[in-house]
């Protein structure tokens, strides 16, 4: 076909689009950080991304319509419709299938629902984590997150329209204020305390980042304050580890005592404006800390920096670091080269002091109480609480504030209850879908950064612990967990891209070629660009050093 060279070239933007996208954003403005924010405005007022809206937002942002289809297609959460395509039913039931909900009956749910729903009305789709693993199995109902699900459960809430976020009793400002929450920040804003006398204590209390690295956080406060600047600070709130659910735990109860900790460290390092980027998967979470950021600022706590509360679109390789800050910034989430660190090279170029959630929940209690009161609570050798989020087969499962240091079988037997009913403890995970599988006979290794467990190949990362007993075969996990991976690898490199894919491709042949599999895990370690790639063969690892006569075991 020869194109009239009268028209213009390429797709072309319509007036209606145009303006119902302009009405849509309103006077928000057009800055390409922005991109991911108004892609979800679009998603949430439509149900789905159209084409020529993605191609109207193009034009109003004045960005390459490649740029903006690149950014909206990376994400999970965002569903394009090109022209001629169907739009998705107007109701999404997102069911986790990620390696608890696996244990408590998922498959079962979704097949079930996948039975009974009308696909016109409701889609069905699987989801990894969502940070309900002691509830499991779980889902999201439109965007009400539950646990315990059933398909007579979701068909409940279906039928009753309650598909919108459900509040918890939670501490709101007020309540936080009374009880005197915010008169430290008061005092440190006041001068009465000095930065140099905060960075000091959180030193000498040997609070560490609780989202995985476990860097010591008073150090991380100097360097980032060492650098010229202007400064910003980030909070990572994608905790999409499988296993992991504490951070949500905190900030649907005690909201404030994070966010004042991110207030003063805020103000100690000398950040301008602070980014707190949320995931998707937590509708309770993202309403919470609206209502209640815009309540700190409207008291005039924020003053001295800026809350900003960005929202996630469903990919787990923003809880990289690097690759959140890229997501912050309205781009895909694709992690960079270091160096240069965020530290000295951040966000939008500039210095960034980035802390996860749990971290700052402990900022004012350890000021408050004293360093004593912190550091003397670790076992082994270690310093400081931990939120311990436990899932599997445990009596009561949920997060437990116990010490670092902890063992497993002090965890299980004095937090937990026990084992579940009919269950003998055989293994365990001590840091999510990364940290490896380690058998119960290794149930003594104190839980920390490095130590014994580093030992065995294997990491603490954000105390995601998942127990499993004699009724599960450890190549089912095993392979849950890969393909995990293989599902949210960003595809940037490719050790990562391809070798999650060959891994879960032998495990899933019926003759499993061991020297294939520690020759494609050994390239992934060497020369993966961030720590997913590198840490992603930990659970096969593990299977062949620990556990494996339950390779040749077939799938009962």
């Amino acid at each position: 076909m020869i194109r009239d060279v009268a028209s213009p070239k390429g797709r072309q933007v319509d007036d209606v689009s145009i303006a119902e996208v302009r009405q849509l954003l309103g006077d928000a403005p057009r800055r390409r950080d922005l991109l991911i924010e108004h892609l979800h405005k679009i998603q949430d007022h439509y149900g789905c991304l159209h084409a020529r809206h993605l191609r109207a937002l193009a034009e109003e942002m004045r960005l390459a319509q490649a740029e903006v289809y690149e950014v909206a297609s990376f994400y999970h959460h965002f569903d394009i419709v090109k022209e001629g395509d169907a739009s998705p039913a107007p109701i999404t039931v997102r069911v986790c299938d990620s390696l608890s909900c696996m244990m408590a009956g998922a498959e079962q749910v979704i097949a079930a629902l996948q039975d009974r729903v009308d696909p016109a009305a409701v889609r069905v789709v699987r989801a990894p984590c969502i940070g309900r693993c002691a509830e499991a199995p779980a889902a999201i109902v439109g965007r009400n997150a539950v646990g315990h699900v059933t398909p007579d459960g979701i068909g409940g809430l279906l039928a009753e329209g309650r598909t919108a976020p459900e509040l918890p009793a939670y501490v709101d400002f007020g309540t936080y204020r009374a009880a005197g929450g915010y008169q430290l920040l008061e005092s440190c804003l006041r001068g009465e305390r000095t930065p140099d006398e905060i960075i000091g204590l959180l030193s000498d209390s040997g609070l560490r980042g609780l989202g995985g690295a476990g860097f010591p956080s008073g150090r991380k406060w100097s360097i980032v304050k060492g650098y010229p600047g202007p400064r910003l600070m980030s909070i990572n709130g994608d905790e999409g580890e499988p296993g992991t659910f504490k951070d949500r735990f905190h900030l649907e109860r005690d909201p404030h005592r994070m966010i004042e900790g991110a207030l003063i460290a805020a103000w100690a390092v000398g950040c301008e404006r602070i980014y707190m980027y949320m995931r998707d998967e937590y509708p309770t979470v993202l309403e919470i800390l609206a209502r209640e950021f815009a309540a700190v600022t409207a008291a005039g706590l924020a003053d001295h920096t800026g809350l900003e509360l960005r929202r996630g679109a469903g990919a787990y390789i923003c809880g990289e670091e690097s690759a959140m800050l890229e997501s912050i910034e309205g781009k895909r989430g694709l992690p960079r080269h270091r160096p240069p660190y965020i530290a000295e090279v951040g966000l939008f170029g500039r210095p960034t002091l980035n802390h996860n959630v749990e971290t700052l929940f402990w900022v004012r209690d350890i000021v408050e109480k004293g360093v004593d009161w912190f550091s003397s609570q670790g076992l082994h050798g270690s310093k400081g609480f931990r939120s311990w989020s436990v899932s599997g087969r445990v009596k009561e499962p949920g997060v437990k504030i116990a010490p670092a240091g902890i063992t497993m079988h002090q965890l299980i037997d004095d937090y937990c209850g026990g084992m579940a009913e009919g269950h003998t403890f055989k293994a365990y995970l001590p840091g999510g879908a990364s940290g490896g599988i380690l058998p119960a006979k290794l149930g003594d290794v104190p839980l920390d950064f490095g130590g014994g467990l580093a030992g065995h190949g294997a990491f603490v990362g954000s105390h995601a612990v998942v127990v499993l007993s004699d009724q599960d075969n450890i190549k089912d996990v095993a392979l849950n967990l890969i393909d995990f991976f293989k599902h949210e690898s960003c595809g940037q490199c490719t050790p990562c891209r391809s070798g999650t894919e060959k891994l879960v491709s032998l495990l899933k042949s019926r003759h499993h070629d061991e020297n294939a599999m520690v020759d494609v895990m050994q390239v992934m370690r060497d020369a993966s660009i961030c720590g997913l790639g590198q840490a992603a063969p930990n659970p096969v690892n593990h299977l062949l050093t620990f556990f494996h006569d339950d390779l040749a075991k077939v799938k009962s």
